[in-house]
């Protein structure tokens, strides 16, 4: 008997220990590898990175534009800009512009 209970006492502490390391096990496995992971989380800066590239790239077509509509607001419109749009607009070139045509 008292080798039954010795064994059992045994048995339970070894089961616990089994059971905790599965549950610590599982958490640790998810926190690499899951969905909020840290792998999940290098994606994500990864991401971010290429978003802050992008919004770099807006920001200054976005300068260039407020620029360009400065020039057009101002009492004196610019006259290279102004030539610049009626050309486009009117379909007309310069005798010296080389022109290219395209496909």
């Amino acid at each position: 008997m008292v080798i039954r209970r010795g064994l059992r006492s045994v048995l339970i502490t070894l089961a616990l220990y089994l059971v905790s390391s599965a549950v610590v096990g599982y958490f640790l496995f998810h926190a690499q590898h899951g969905a909020r992971g840290l792998e999940a989380l290098g994606g994500l800066r990864e991401k971010l990175s290429e978003m802050d590239d992008e919004l770099a790239e807006l920001a200054s077509e976005r300068q260039d534009w407020e620029k360009r509509l400065n020039l057009m607001r101002d009492e004196a419109v610019d006259r290279d800009l102004l030539e610049e749009r009626a050309r486009a607009m009117l379909g007309r070139v310069h005798r010296n512009d080389v022109v290219v045509m395209g496909r």
